[in-house]
């Protein structure tokens, strides 16, 4: 545990560079409780001695005055700590984020193969929250509360050694035992917690970017299951846990009692010889309920603890992953070289886990030809386009442009592919600079003629600023087709050799379903097609069909041929129509 603190390169560089910040904050919080302390400790002396009527005034002046000081103070120090500590989180969470945003970027395409879209996703929104929570939750009220109980011990010592002596076997029991058993029994439960959370995280990004998929196949209900399948064991350890931490906290309030009645025992041996001092009595029993709220949160802060090392652990082996090195451009043949695409025995797992998405996955696309890739959801098709495209490399087999791996493309990607997707994002400004971005060179002409081409020449010349009509943020003055025709335009700007089109009819109605795939077909006539899409109807124009399942390859060939041979191609086929 030592060796990892000392090589944690998150928490511990920030816990050092602001040091001084963070020994203020401590000081501010032992302070306020000591405030506290002193406040009710005072106030049990003024009421006691104000019981025996004095004979002055000037008596209990004193008392007056320290209990103004410490009922003054106590807030005083209390929003100066809150200042200071929420200062430190804001340092804490900028370095944090920065140091995360900077690691994601430069490893974007390493990360990809490391993890699943929804626990990356996962871990962005939980591990930097966690590290802020570690101090906020468990830095801070454990500090605290061990140096209030030191300064109280040094200062109990001085008036009886007895009592602190006993004071000490309690505190030790409430700050050291009872956290590190909480520590022990919920550690693990936490985690669990955490890795549910997870999960469920995980299945519901994952399903609602294939949220499509499930409602074109008629899964609605299932995709509620598969969303909901840790709701009862999460429900199961939230009740455990909470069963647990209210006898926890029980047990610590009978300690509290306990340290009363010690208290009001010592009192009564010690301090009752003589009228001034027994006006102390009442004053050491109700110094003990302000250390309550303090001392009784160390154990649920001990307890989370595993829960931020897990997240601590995860970002310092993100920092030491080391990045594959891209080959460098001038060393790869020209995008218009390329004679075919070639899966050879491809499988791929994520790691850390056993099932393979893909599986021995082996065809070949010819350059020029069409590939449409079909499926129910989640059988690992946008798997496959993401290993053709080189975001991910096989863990068995190989992707092949000619004699190329696909992966040592990813330097030059923007040249040899282009994409569109079921939801293209356009741009908050002009028709003109929204199709410009597929080639920047690209002059006004050539603009035009793309748009021309995709068939959008009308509907721009009916614009009153033609191509400076401004589309608004993702094109929300455009519908589902024009928005679909403009991001095409952009691909023909592009004029890259792989083009993938990834359920790109989504949503669409039928009529504009199939104008959509007759201007594809049109357009990028002589490119290397490779589809995804779950509509059968329509693909009569690709070269090939291969129909994924559950990471393997159960039907290959042209459209004809399948229609002809395959009983189960026909059938889906004649569904697919409404037969």
């Amino acid at each position: 545990m030592q060796n990892k603190w000392q090589q944690d390169q998150w928490v511990r560089p920030n816990l050092k560079r602001y040091r001084k910040l963070l020994c203020l904050v401590f000081f501010l919080g032992v302070i306020t409780i000591l405030c506290g302390v002193g406040l009710m400790f005072v106030a049990g002396y003024l009421i006691s001695r104000t019981a025996t009527h004095p004979y002055n005034i000037l008596v209990v002046y004193v008392p007056v005055l320290l209990t103004r000081a410490f009922g003054i103070g106590r807030p005083a120090f209390k929003y100066l700590e809150r200042i200071n500590s929420h200062n430190w989180v804001l340092k804490i969470t900028s370095s944090l984020r920065k140091r995360l945003y900077v690691t994601l970027e430069s490893s974007a395409l390493f990360l990809s193969e490391q993890f699943q879209s929804g626990k990356l996703l996962g871990f962005l929104a939980d591990d930097i929250d966690h590290l802020e929570n570690f101090y906020l939750r468990t830095i801070f009220p454990i500090v605290v509360a061990y140096l209030t109980g030191i300064v109280l011990l040094i200062g109990l010592g001085i008036v009886s050694w007895p009592y602190a002596l006993v004071m000490f076997v309690l505190f030790v029991i409430i700050l050291v035992v009872i956290p590190l058993l909480s520590q022990s029994i919920q550690g693990a439960t936490r985690v669990r917690q955490r890795e549910l959370v997870q999960d469920s995280y995980q299945r519901l990004t994952d399903a609602t970017f294939g949220i499509a998929d499930w409602m074109i196949s008629g899964r609605e209900t299932e995709f509620v299951q598969t969303v909901r399948k840790q709701d009862e064991p999460a429900g199961k350890l939230n009740r455990k846990a909470n069963l647990f931490e209210w006898n926890r906290d029980f047990v610590v309030k009978l300690l509290f009692g306990l340290m009363i009645m010690v208290t009001i025992g010592w009192a009564a041996l010690a301090l009752t010889g003589h009228q001034e001092s027994a006006n102390y009595a009442t004053a050491f029993t109700l110094g003990i309920f302000p250390l309550m709220d303090s001392f009784g949160a160390v154990p649920q802060a001990a307890e989370e603890g595993p829960m931020y090392q897990e997240s601590l652990n995860r970002l310092n082996d993100l920092s030491r992953q080391v990045k594959p090195q891209p080959v460098k451009p001038e060393h790869l043949p020209a995008p218009q070289s390329l004679q075919k695409i070639h899966f050879e025995n491809v499988s791929f797992h994520y790691p850390k886990t056993d099932t393979d998405i893909i599986q021995q996955v082996s065809f070949t696309v010819p350059a020029g030809q069409s590939l449409a890739i079909i499926g129910p959801s989640g059988v690992g098709k946008t798997t496959l386009l993401e290993l053709l495209t080189g975001s991910l490399v096989p863990t068995q087999g190989q992707v092949w442009f000619d004699q190329l791996p696909a992966h040592d493309l990813q330097a030059v990607a923007d040249q040899w592919f282009s994409v569109l997707d079921q939801q293209p994002f356009l741009f908050n400004t002009t028709i003109m600079n929204n199709v410009r971005i597929g080639n920047e060179q690209a002059t006004d002409d050539d603009v035009k003629k793309a748009i021309q081409e995709v068939g959008l020449a009308d509907l721009v010349n009916e614009l009153p600023d033609g191509l400076e009509t401004d589309v608004s943020e993702n094109g929300v003055r455009l519908s589902g087709g024009q928005r679909q025709r403009l991001a095409l335009a952009r691909i023909l700007l592009q004029d890259n050799p792989v083009v993938v089109l990834d359920e790109p009819t989504v949503g669409l109605d039928p009529i504009t379903e199939q104008q959509l795939i007759t201007t594809i077909n049109r357009v990028l006539a002589g490119k290397t097609m490779i589809w995804v899409t779950h509509h059968l109807q329509g693909l009569n124009h690709v070269n090939q069909i291969i129909f994924l399942e559950n990471g393997h390859l159960k039907m290959q060939g042209t459209p004809a041929e399948l229609y002809r041979t395959n009983e189960r191609y026909r059938n889906l086929y004649r569904m697919d129509l409404g037969e």
